[in-house]
């Protein structure tokens, strides 16, 4: 008679399993990661008003490639030339598009940091038929889509972009969608478990170097 094993307990080997959920490669020490990608996470905790977040301490064991993947992702965000509000926008599509929970949560908050309001952000998921949006950024929603399932723009969607971008916005825009591609595939592959964060928008120190950051880039 086959008999079940309890919850949480192997049938092969009658030892605890792990749990689907569980990370697949979890958080690494400052022994994992080196001590200055310790010092990195620990400051992008700072900028989210929490600790070090599990998307840099686990990614943070790859010690080179985690700083020069950084350095790459800061030139998009918030460094980029597209709004910080489009940015965001576009981020939170991809998050929906990929099933990252992680990002979106990340970014849910920073969308309203950097203006989004609390629909906009409910209808990032619905995407470029939600009632509401500019035609830009209907635009930029229908690019994270397009590029998402067809990995190309369309000749339609392209024509009704080009006179609203510029060449720069549109590259980056191509970009940003495949930079937050790559990272939703990469944490939901290893299973990064979303951060405690805590409630309310990121520290005001944090949201005003965004700002900077964003007002530099136009420059």
């Amino acid at each position: 008679m086959n008999v079940e094993p309890p919850p949480g307990q192997s049938s092969s080997t009658g030892k605890e399993s792990v749990p689907r959920d569980a990370p697949r490669i979890g958080p690494g020490s400052a022994a994992d990661i080196g001590q200055i990608n310790a010092l990195i996470a620990r400051a992008l905790g700072a900028a989210t008003g929490g600790g070090p977040p599990n998307f840099a301490t686990t990614l943070g064991r790859h010690w080179r490639l985690f700083r020069r993947w950084l350095r790459f992702g800061a030139a998009l965000m918030p460094g980029g030339v597209l709004p910080r509000s489009e940015t965001e926008l576009v981020i939170l599509r991809v998050a929906h598009n990929t099933g990252c929970e992680y990002e979106w949560r990340h970014h849910e908050r920073l969308a309203r940091a950097v203006g989004l309001t609390a629909e906009q952000v409910r209808s990032a998921r619905q995407g470029h038929t939600a009632p509401g949006w500019t035609q830009r950024q209907r635009l930029v929603l229908r690019a994270a889509d397009e590029l998402h399932h067809e990995r190309v723009m369309s000749e339609s969607l392209w024509s009704e972009l080009r006179p609203l971008l510029s060449d720069v916005e549109v590259i980056e825009l191509c970009m940003l969608i495949g930079q937050y591609e790559m990272l939703a595939m990469t944490l939901n592959t290893l299973r990064v478990a979303p951060d405690r964060l805590p409630d309310g928008p990121p520290p005001r120190w944090a949201r005003a170097l965004q700002r900077l950051s964003a007002r530099r880039s136009h420059t």
